[in-house]
């Protein structure tokens, strides 16, 4: 029962009602989403990815994966913390077939003082949030990639994608994509050439190789 209620007070801490008085972080990109769905219903049963940044500026994520029916919900900047405070909002409704998450970047740039293992327990949190309320579904996590931009963060970025293969592994109905490896020279360095000006996003030759290396992964 202890353990019940401690999980409830983690979830909790993340999540913040929309009818808050002071809108938390990132609620006007929930309204937005909200709003294309009042406008156009989503698919039934989605592919749905869910993050950061990196799967916001996918804009021909759709075109990149025909065939298959896919729903973009990344909003820029967030962290873990904050795809866990929408869950309600940005996953559950949809009763996904699929979830794919990339974010857990923008955690370790936050603060040099954010762990790798802090990381690994909030995807953890989230991960156990889709099991409790989606059984059926499946889940991936796509790797942390390097970031010229973020030198500083390689080391824990290593670790957390390091754990998180390990723990999906035993898991059903789940997967690791690195995505990060196919990115990096032969001599593991990373390639600016994938990277527009900013040295953190990517150019369509580097979406077009996490095109290739996810698409295996993706549900019929």
């Amino acid at each position: 029962m202890k353990k019940i209620l401690f999980l409830l007070l983690v979830v909790s801490s993340f999540y913040a009602p929309a009818s808050a008085q002071t809108a938390p972080p990132f609620w006007s990109d929930i309204v937005a989403f909200k709003k294309e769905d009042a406008a156009k219903a989503p698919p039934a049963a989605p592919i749905l990815f869910v993050g950061s940044s990196s799967f916001t500026r996918w804009t021909d994520i759709q075109a990149a994966f025909p065939g298959y029916p896919i729903l973009n919900r990344g909003f820029g900047g967030s962290s873990l913390p904050d795809v866990i405070r929408y869950f309600y909002d940005i996953i559950l409704p949809y009763r996904p077939k699929q979830v794919i998450v990339y974010c857990g970047e923008n955690d370790l740039a936050s603060s040099e003082s954010v762990t790798a293992e802090e990381v690994v327990l909030r995807f953890k949190t989230l991960y156990g949030m889709i099991r409790q309320n989606l059984p059926g579904t499946e889940v991936a996590f796509v790797s942390i990639k390097a970031s010229p931009s973020r030198p500083q963060i390689a080391t824990r970025l290593a670790e957390v994608n390091r754990q998180l293969k390990k723990f999906l592994k035993k898991e059903k109905r789940a997967d690791f994509i690195d995505v990060n490896t196919p990115m990096l020279d032969a001599e593991g360095k990373m390639r600016e050439d994938l990277y527009v000006s900013d040295r953190l996003h990517l150019k369509p030759e580097g979406y077009a190789i996490w095109q290739r290396i996810i698409q295996p992964y993706l549900l019929k």
